[in-house]
């Protein structure tokens, strides 16, 4: 259990209100909370959905430490991008939201203007209410819930049993990488950042990974045998032990997951009906 907390990958579910939620609830709404990120580009919607994001993961009580580390890595890619963004292009925001006030002129091309800083904070806000989403959902879900969720909305049993054992063997691979990480230092490796510069350890634990690769196959193999033996594919349908019944929680995010539904709808035939001058709402 420590190596799979400190893989933020849940086998046993938890007990907050969220672990509760069936996979079809949870992958649903999932799903739709993506989509809705996907075709939706007003600020009002992105806020809304990070705030959900936060109070989710907040909820779930996850590894903080490792989502700490993860989160900073998210940020300052982000910020990366974003830099990219205008520095290829400095009036990013004039398409998308219209007009252009500089606030500061930096050199004969680069200026900084309030309709791109707007549009650069909207890109910022959707990538990072995608990444909260995307992790509370993570951290509320074990592998079988997973695979019953998208078994419910028509994904073939074969996949949703490969994505179920994808990451199941994450900690696996996890802890066979620590064993013969530990078994070469044994041998003689140093991987000792105070005695080994960056690239000789890089060097060093990309040795790792042909063993490491060897023992996979040889797991995998093992797998397939034994599921072959117990006739998994014979079936046209199967049923998963870890989805249950519609509990009270379940009703509660079922009619959460189809407002949302019935908002994306909304926006997408409203686009059709009636379009948009620009891409992004603004406030003024």
């Amino acid at each position: 259990m420590g190596l799979t907390k400190r893989l933020f990958i849940k086998i046993i579910p938890g007990k907050t209100f969220l672990d509760k939620l069936s996979g079809t609830t949870k992958v649903r709404f999932f799903l739709l909370l993506i989509l809705l990120l996907i075709v939706s580009w007003d600020l009002r919607v992105l806020l809304a959905v990070s705030v959900l994001g936060v109070i989710g993961m907040i909820s779930v009580k996850p590894n903080w430490p490792l989502i700490r580390g993860l989160t900073i890595f998210m940020l300052l890619t982000n910020l990366f991008n974003l830099f990219l963004i205008w520095l290829t292009n400095p009036n990013y925001g004039a398409d998308l939201t219209g007009g252009c006030t500089v606030l500061l002129v930096l050199s004969k091309h680069y200026f900084i203007s309030a309709e791109t800083l707007f549009a650069l904070f909207v890109r910022f806000m959707k990538f990072m209410s995608t990444f909260l989403i995307s992790l509370c959902f993570i951290q509320c879900i074990t592998p079988s819930e997973m695979a019953a969720g998208l078994y419910s909305i028509k994904v073939p049993y074969k996949v949703c049993t490969v994505v179920s054992l994808a990451f199941r063997y994450i900690p696996d691979i996890a802890r066979d990488f620590e064993n013969i990480k530990i078994s070469m230092q044994a041998r003689g490796m140093e991987l000792d950042s105070k005695k080994v510069g960056f690239f000789a350890r890089l060097k060093q634990n990309i040795l790792i990974l042909m063993p490491l690769i060897i023992s996979s196959f040889d797991r995998i193999g093992n797998i397939a045998n034994a599921m072959d033996l117990r006739g998994f594919g014979k079936g046209k349908k199967r049923t998963y032990y870890s989805e249950h019944e519609e509990t009270k929680q379940d009703k509660i995010m079922k009619v959460c997951y189809l407002l949302t539904a019935a908002g994306i709808l909304a926006i997408i035939i409203g686009r059709i009906v009636a379009p948009p001058e620009y891409k992004m709402w603004k406030p003024w």
